[in-house]
């Protein structure tokens, strides 16, 4: 029922940094916990970072603690993943989602970390 939209993948050597937003419209956006989820070629999704309505609880899983940082502007209804020291199993399709359980998925952002 809502929408959702992602930007800023791309190609970035290990180590780099990219910055994904997810523009949402449709839902009231600050009544619910927003996702990044990404998933690799061949294999099924994985559950990233998890944010709660109001941006003051977030939860993310071991291996992107400490370089990702899951954010959220409920005044632009938009939700953000900063990645840093990215490595190349960080390459995947990125997808946020609304809810849990998910009700909504955007239709995902590249991100390739290779040398």
């Amino acid at each position: 029922e809502g929408q959702l939209v992602e930007s800023g993948g791309g190609m970035v050597q290990p180590g780099g940094s990219l910055r994904l937003s997810c523009a949402a419209s449709g839902f009231t956006f600050s009544t619910w916990d927003m996702c990044w989820v990404r998933q690799a070629p061949g294999k099924g999704p994985e559950w990233v970072s998890i944010i709660g309505p109001s941006g003051a609880i977030a939860y993310y899983i071991d291996s992107i603690k400490g370089r990702f940082t899951i954010s959220r502007d409920n005044a632009k209804n938009t939700v953000y993943l900063q990645m840093n020291n990215l490595r190349p199993e960080d390459t995947a399709l990125y997808y946020c989602a609304r809810g849990r359980p998910v009700l909504d998925w955007g239709q995902g952002t590249q991100v390739t970390v290779s040398s």
